[in-house]
């Protein structure tokens, strides 16, 4: 008897669990989702979720490069739930793509970001991926790639998995060439970014200004070398061909030491003193 009532309690249990999830998911279906196009005139307005406090200097830096971009087809989406934004996509055509790619003739997302992290594996990130592929099919695209990773600073594949991508090529540590395909054609490769690593001699921080995050600490950086006396050597790169010719894939923010990469991502000064000090 006493087994019965625990079997039935368990029961009750699990229909009463899966009943507040069924709940919990038309509440999730029935908020107010709302995607906005950024564009020049109402970026002000609609400022992307990672862009720093707006009196900080990066998001002035940044938001010069983006009106430098939009003529060159970016597009920013945001996405908004109840009013707040919740995350963005970034993405542009292959040719001005500012990662080390050929990527002619797709469109490329540079970012796609959903935070804070109790917004993530709810379908939003897939909402702003699906936009991106119905432009690429509205302006006719051989498709969408993206460059994934495991490191910080970008996404992991998973979310792109889920939404069609296929890998096409790897690269050293943990980047990953994705493409979701539409028409034949072309598809997307890896620059020889290794080839260009070789020239640089003597350290050097080579960089973009489309992360609002490396134009902050290109600034911090450049005050620590001043401080410390160090011989860094800057390089921007100012131009999406400048870029797709980066010393690494990321190509956003690059140390390098005699031909070699130490940081291929955004790092603070503290962790760029821990970094010389073991050179």
């Amino acid at each position: 008897m006493v087994l019965y009532i625990l079997i039935g309690t368990l029961l009750i249990y699990k229909k009463s669990r899966y009943f507040l999830q069924s709940i919990l998911q038309e509440e999730i279906s029935l908020e107010e989702i709302e995607i906005i196009d950024v564009n020049k005139e109402n970026i002000s307005k609609y400022p992307p979720k990672c862009f720093l406090n707006p009196k900080n200097e990066g998001y002035q830096i940044k938001l010069k490069w983006l009106e430098d971009r939009f003529s060159e087809g970016l597009t920013i989406k945001l996405i908004y739930q109840n009013t707040k934004c919740i995350g963005f996509i970034e993405y542009v055509p292959g040719e001005f793509a500012w990662r080390a790619v050929d990527a002619r003739n797709y469109l490329f997302i540079h970012c796609i970001w959903i935070s804070p992290n109790k917004n993530k594996e709810k379908g939003y990130g897939s909402l702003l991926v699906k936009e991106c592929i119905k432009d690429a099919e509205n302006n006719d695209k051989l498709g969408v790639a993206v460059i994934t990773s495991e490191g910080p600073f970008m996404a992991g594949k998973d979310l792109f998995l889920k939404n069609g991508f296929k890998s096409v090529t790897t690269a050293k540590p943990s980047y990953e060439l994705m493409i979701k395909t539409l028409k034949d054609g072309q598809k997307p490769t890896f620059k020889d970014f290794e080839k260009r690593l070789k020239n640089y001699k003597g350290l050097n921080v080579v960089y973009s200004n489309q992360c609002p995050w490396v134009a902050r600490s290109i600034k911090e950086i450049k005050e620590l070398a001043n401080q410390q006396g160090l011989k860094l050597i800057f390089e921007e790169l100012k131009t999406a061909k400048e870029a797709q010719n980066a010393p690494s894939i990321y190509g956003v923010f690059t140390l390098i030491n005699n031909g070699k990469i130490l940081v291929d991502h955004y790092i603070s000064t503290t962790r760029l003193k821990n970094i010389l000090k073991k050179l």
